[in-house]
């Protein structure tokens, strides 16, 4: 069970890694949000993951038995990045969407690659719009 997980934590963070190399916005936010649940997978996994088990020892309770309970912690750090995450991919989406408006492409550096043409702006923004 440990080697499988490993592999889907390895495959998640690869994948990732190779999309954020990518030169255009909607793989480099796809392969941001891989890289997190490959990284969240992992510190969830470092809880010593239990089925059944309380996440709080009682106060009467002897330290052999407490080998059998989760340790909650790694659960809230990755509830807390699961709601970050869904945040900062959102922005990253408008960000994303912003950008095509104003340069009429979406590659990374705001140029168009080798061989294409740029695309025009939908139209172009008003001062106070930006």
């Amino acid at each position: 069970m440990e080697a499988l997980i490993a592999l889907v934590i390895g495959v998640l963070v690869s994948c990732g890694v190779y999309l954020l190399l990518r030169a255009r916005t909607f793989p480099v936010i796809l392969g941001l949000t891989l890289l997190s649940y490959g990284v969240n997978l992992f510190i969830f996994v470092m809880g010593r993951l239990r089925t059944g088990a309380p996440a709080v020892v009682s106060k009467g309770e002897s330290l052999s038995s407490t080998l059998n309970y989760a340790d909650p912690l790694p659960q809230a750090l990755v509830l807390t990045a699961i709601v970050i995450g869904f945040a900062m991919t959102a922005f990253l989406l408008v960000l994303a969407l912003r950008a095509r408006a104003e340069l009429g492409n979406d590659h990374v550096d705001g140029t168009a690659g080798l061989g294409e043409k740029p695309v025009k702006p939908v139209r172009p923004l008003a001062e106070d719009e930006v």
